[in-house]
């Protein structure tokens, strides 16, 4: 059996890659005017559409799930039009380009919502710490209301619509963020999901919203054009690892796999300090799983190639080495030495950190 690259071109579904490597998403805060997508963003994307597949930082379908400062969102016309841009650039380059949706749930701040927006979650617990904000720097974060159950629905809405404006903008699919301590991820556990309704108690209810979405977008754009991302043992904003845990991720991937949505996109984040996701669960992720496949975490190129060709995964995802890095794939094909990301500039508004990175050639 040949051996597989992680250079060689490849298929989404029916949707030609140039190569296995994912561009993983990665906030950078940098849609300063009404959470609206901008030309430097299309820069920023554009010169790294070198990827097989960008999948975009965490883009709210919704004014309530705007919790950190400048995110963009996806629910205007103004955005659409907004990220455009961005999908135009990134298309120009041959590269494709899904959107991340992401409502951020109980992690936010009112300071950092539009006008009219509201904190809410599955239930009134707060998440531990602070969140930034632009105008009063870091601030407690505050106890979300519980949402009826009729803003559970609306919220499920909101995914619909903003998928159908993802296509309307140009992107190739789009990616549900299940993962990182976000909406979705605060259905699945019990500690954020204390509901007694139909959308919590037992395992299968906490799952319910993460699969009403799936299936509605799904039914919306085709499953074909939709991801989900996950973070079994995640620790983000606050979640902690439950005692149904796996079982939780087990059954949820198998259920997924009938809404007919054409990949999962698992994440350790244990190159960063958080707990290792099990082997295990990860092997038993993939076997559950009929479609494509991403892992991402702390790979290189090295284990990156060693997880495809022991068929733990079918792409790779990167995160921090594309920050710093606008033409890592070339860096990682040619052994070339890679820049180092400036922490100091994540998040902070303007060229410097974002797109003023050098490339080698």
């Amino acid at each position: 059996m040949a051996e597989i690259s992680l250079f060689a071109p490849t298929k989404l579904g029916s949707l030609p890659l140039r190569n296995r490597i994912v561009m993983a998403p990665m906030t950078r805060s940098r849609a300063i005017d009404a959470n609206t997508p901008n030309d430097l963003m299309a820069e920023y994307y554009g010169q790294r559409a070198g990827a097989g597949l960008i999948i975009t930082e965490g883009t709210s379908p919704s004014p309530n799930g705007t919790g950190y400062p400048r995110i963009p969102g996806i629910w205007s016309q103004a955005q659409v039009a907004g990220w455009r841009k961005t999908t135009d650039a990134v298309h120009a380059q041959g590269g494709r380009i899904f959107v991340q949706l992401m409502h951020t749930g109980r992690v936010g701040h009112p300071l950092n919502l539009p006008a009219g927006a509201e904190l809410l979650a599955p239930s009134a617990v707060a998440a531990e710490g602070e969140m930034y904000t632009d105008a009063k720097g870091l601030q407690p974060h505050p106890v979300p209301r519980a949402m009826t159950d009729a803003e559970v629905r609306i919220a499920v809405e909101e995914y619909v619509h903003a998928s159908r404006n993802a296509i309307a903008a140009g992107f190739d699919g789009v990616e549900l963020h299940g993962a990182n301590g976000y909406l979705v991820d605060q259905f699945l556990s019990p500690q954020t999901n204390r509901r007694s309704d139909a959308w919590g108690g037992s395992v299968e209810k906490r799952q319910r919203f993460a699969l009403e979405v799936a299936n509605a977008v799904a039914a919306a754009i085709g499953g074909e054009r939709v991801g989900f991302r996950l973070s079994p043992y995640g620790v983000n904003a606050g979640m902690k690892p439950y005692p149904e845990i796996e079982e939780t991720y087990t059954t949820l991937v198998q259920r997924l796999a009938s809404t007919g949505i054409q990949y999962v996109h698992v994440v350790d984040h244990s190159a960063m300090g958080a707990p290792a996701v099990p082997e295990e669960l990860k092997l038993a992720l993939r076997h559950a799983w009929p479609r494509t496949f991403i892992l991402s975490g702390g790979f290189d190129r090295n284990t990156a190639e060693v997880a495809l060709n022991e068929g733990r995964g079918d792409l790779i995802a990167f995160g921090r080495q594309f920050l710093a890095n606008p033409d890592l794939v070339t860096r990682l094909e040619r052994g070339l030495p890679l820049n180092a990301p400036d922490f100091a500039t994540f998040y902070t508004p303007g060229p410097k950190g974002y797109t003023d990175y050098p490339t080698a050639s």
